[in-house]
């Protein structure tokens, strides 16, 4: 993605090396899976053994990093489409 001359820095760090809106949405929807996955399914869901064997997560160290990423990834999405900003 192209620096516009309006576009916050918060924004273009955000997408910088993707240049469609369709890499955009993947890269925000892996984001959202791997937030979800961090919770710690583990510590509440005890009594299936595969729980454990899947999520490995095991504490809330992630959760919190992952929730304000997504959200950055969101707010930046929607001003580029705000600002029509995507390189055609």
């Amino acid at each position: 993605m192209e620096k516009k001359d309006n576009m916050p820095l918060w924004v273009f760090l955000a997408f910088s090396s993707i240049n469609t809106r369709k890499g955009a949405l993947i890269l925000i929807w892996s984001c959202v899976i791997f937030t979800v996955y961090c919770f710690p399914w583990s510590l509440y869901i005890t009594d299936q053994e595969w729980i454990k064997q899947i999520f490995l997560i095991d504490d809330w160290s992630w959760l919190p990093m992952m929730i304000p990423m997504v959200l950055w990834y969101y707010l930046s999405l929607r001003w580029i489409d705000k600002n029509k900003a995507w390189e055609v």
